[in-house]
């Protein structure tokens, strides 16, 4: 078993305490991790406070190579790097090895988007004055992020923070610390400056409770749960912290009569068991119009039969543990009560006859009532309940009927269909005959209680830049 250090003042640092993690595909001790706690917070933002001046007054471009080399250096430990996804996370290898692909993908965006930091000069209206608005980096940033993409959401946050001129403090989920530590080798490789990033690993509530209360903390950057989004947006009003969250989904999947069969079925394979269904934009409820309702049972069950379950170093495995018992539990629990209200179970149904890990055989449950537990709470799993509906109203109305708004998926060839779902369904991203949405260059966030702000795309860097306004009175 690995001893690791956390990444902080730019040193490896130990400290007295420590927590293990494990690998949650055979249970086995992963490393021992460091445990920190406030007084490590608070001395964290002090030490990217000092470095702030510095990293601001670079210029974009100069910011940017740091974050290209970052990139370089993903890409070239990419086959390590995913084997400590996949060791911390369960994901099957493949999976793991694109999740570097993208993460690298978000620097090298990132260290672009570092010199389109752009103002505007404002036409005045005053003889004799001029008017400026001009873009600066919001100040020190902490960024949290969760244990599902353990590398590439951190990615998301510290990549254009950095950009912006803003140092960053990640607190990783304490399931999959190994990843942010990873990155933090990374940025030291690439020359960063002491404190301008820095890993801190450790109970959540004491470092929030310092990155919070502490003037220091401009920004704090989330990916999580709605529970904790919500505290976090009461704990923030005592300094008037800045916020971004991005919160939980329950994305619906619509299958139109009209639509391609084959990619529908295909399609909602990927967003349904990618990540073992532990993504916040997997889908979570799926809605087919009834007169292809069997026909689509038929193959998405055909297929998902076909999807094999084990610990994720293998080459062929598809689907992953969950990440804890806790999952497993819930998951099993959202099918049982679907089943005893008259949903049919198609295929799994029961946890997987594997040694050490939390695993779930795939499932897909018809015939699903619009009141039970999975057609209204997320469940993390690969799990797939289904749906008929007659008209296309129904069916926008099913895809609002949720608190949750960060991702849904439509398939149909009708042009004009495609574009009322764009405008009427409720979700931050909405994928048209599209599987995978997600990409470096287009903002990505919710609505409703899936979170607010954006991240990826122009918005990503807007996040941690403040807007001035300079009025010059007086010019001659």
């Amino acid at each position: 078993m690995e001893h690791k250090k956390l990444y902080l003042h730019g040193e490896w640092v130990d400290l007295p305490n420590h927590f293990t993690i494990r690998d949650p595909g055979n249970g086995e001790p992963l490393a021992e991790i460091p445990s920190a706690g406030r007084a490590e917070a608070k001395r964290a933002l002090e030490d990217a406070q000092a470095a702030f001046e510095g990293w601001r007054s670079m210029t974009g471009m100069a910011r940017g190579d740091k974050l290209l080399a970052v990139a370089a250096e993903l890409i070239r430990r990419r086959d390590e790097i995913a084997a400590i996804v996949t060791r911390e996370n369960g994901k099957p290898i493949s999976q793991s090895r694109g999740e570097v692909n993208v993460a690298a993908d978000h620097f090298r965006w990132f260290a672009e988007e570092a010199r389109r930091a752009y103002g505007r000069v404002i036409p005045h209206q005053a003889e004799g004055k001029r008017h400026l608005v001009v873009r600066t980096p919001i100040g020190v940033v902490a960024a949290i992020s969760p244990w599902n993409f353990p590398l590439v959401l951190a990615a998301r946050k510290v990549a254009p923070a950095l950009a912006a001129g803003c140092p960053v403090i990640l607190r990783p989920a304490s399931q999959t610390p190994l990843s942010a530590l990873i990155l933090g080798e990374c940025l030291d490789h690439a020359g960063v400056a002491p404190g301008v990033f820095q890993v801190i690993a450790g109970p959540a509530q004491p470092i929030a409770d310092e990155l919070l209360s502490n003037p220091i903390c401009s920004k704090i950057t989330f990916t999580g749960s709605t529970e904790v989004g919500k505290k976090l947006l009461s704990g923030s009003a005592q300094n008037v912290t800045k916020l971004s969250l991005e919160l939980g989904g329950h994305a619906p999947v619509l299958v139109f009569a009209d639509a391609d069969l084959g990619l529908a079925v295909d399609a909602a394979i990927i967003t349904k068991f990618r990540n073992t269904g532990q993504s916040c934009i997997a889908s979570n409820r799926i809605y087919v119009e009834r007169p292809i309702y069997k026909s689509f049972l038929d193959l998405f069950v055909e297929k998902t039969k076909k999807l094999k379950v084990g610990y994720g170093m293998g080459e062929d495995i598809d689907i992953g543990p969950l990440i804890n018992k806790a999952g497993l539990d819930t998951a099993l629990a959202h099918i049982e009560q679907a089943r005893k209200d008259g949903a049919r179970v198609l295929c799994g149904g029961k946890a997987a006859e594997i040694k050490g890990g939390f695993y779930l055989e795939p499932t897909v449950l018809a015939d699903v009532r619009d009141d039970a537990l999975c057609m209204r709470e997320e469940t993390f799993a690969p799990m797939a309940p289904v749906a008929a509906f007659d008209t296309e109203v129904e069916a926008i109305r099913s895809a609002n009927n949720t608190r949750y708004g960060l991702a849904a998926y439509a398939f149909t060839q009708n042009i004009g269909r495609a574009w009322r779902l764009a405008e009427r369904i409720e979700s931050g991203t909405i994928a048209i005959n599209d599987a995978v949405p997600s990409t470096s260059n287009a903002p990505f966030g919710g609505v409703k209680e899936s979170g607010i702000g954006r991240e990826l795309g122009a918005e990503g860097l807007d996040a941690f830049l403040e807007t001035k306004h300079i009025s010059f009175g007086a010019v001659t």
